[in-house]
């Protein structure tokens, strides 16, 4: 068994499939995830066969930054939180650039920098119970992983801010609703239906689907880059701070709530 927090995984078909695998920690990015992350991408680009699947293992899809790896680290926090971005973003700028389709399926929970992560898919598939939430404000942070680039041009920019700043809870069927995935399916469906939707792009006909894909993304305004680089040095200026140390920790020391929709 693969001890890799992030697998890749090449099928005969012309899938590849990018796997976060650390199912334990429900797939948090502190540094060595992010890090194997940003390598995996990279080694996805390379040779990224007809199209590329972005899943998880375990009823997780990703939690965002590792809290637990935040906290308790003083004045060496933001270096620390702006190193885990800055990998995290690499990995992300490397998926929004594929010439190849990405299908992502999401499972589970989809919070903070998770959000950003599975909504740079180009066809994102939700699972019912899914559950999306940008929640950086309850921990006195701001968004990374291109949330407030992605965001706004997905659901326009009213329910950019509600999501942003009211920490709103979306299920998989009202992120369908709100146009920030493409599709929710059934949990039990999820598996198969984003397979199979990546195995036909993959047998599609590649050229027209990245020239597609490449008009779509020379189409969106504002660079990535620029706008990644800007988050990661924000998050981590805050992320310095004591109200962003205290409400991390505090947020840490409290049960768990259950999730609803406002």
């Amino acid at each position: 068994m693969s001890t890799e927090p992030v697998r890749v995984v090449r099928h005969p078909d012309g899938v590849v499939e990018l796997a976060l695998d650390a199912p334990g920690r429900a797939n948090a990015l502190d540094l060595e995830m992010a890090e194997a992350l940003r390598d995996a991408t990279a080694r996805v680009a390379r040779d990224p066969g007809g199209a590329v699947l972005l899943r998880s293992t375990g009823g997780t899809f990703c939690v965002g930054g590792d809290l637990r790896a935040f906290t308790g680290l003083g004045e060496g926090t933001g270096t620390y939180v702006h190193a885990v971005a800055t990998a995290a973003h690499a990995a992300i700028h490397t998926l929004h650039e594929l010439a190849v389709p990405v299908v992502t399926a999401v499972r589970g929970a989809a919070a903070g920098g998770g959000v950003g992560l599975a909504l740079v898919g180009d066809i994102v598939l939700a699972a019912r119970s899914a559950r999306f939430r940008l929640a950086y404000t309850e921990v006195g942070l701001t968004p990374d992983c291109g949330a407030s680039w992605l965001l706004p041009r997905l659901v326009g920019p009213r329910r950019a801010t509600d999501l942003i700043l009211t920490n709103r809870v979306l299920t998989g069927d009202d992120a369908e609703r709100w146009g920030l995935v493409s599709r929710s399916v059934d949990d039990e469906e999820l598996d198969s239906a984003a397979y199979g939707a990546a195995a036909r792009l993959a047998a599609g006909a590649g050229d027209a689907l990245r020239a597609a894909k490449r008009l779509l993304r020379e189409g969106t305004g504002e660079d990535l880059g620029r706008r990644l680089a800007e988050e990661a040095r924000q998050i981590a200026a805050l992320a310095d701070g004591r109200e962003a140390q205290d409400r991390m920790a505090a947020f840490l020391g409290r049960p768990r709530e259950p999730e609803s929709v406002s």
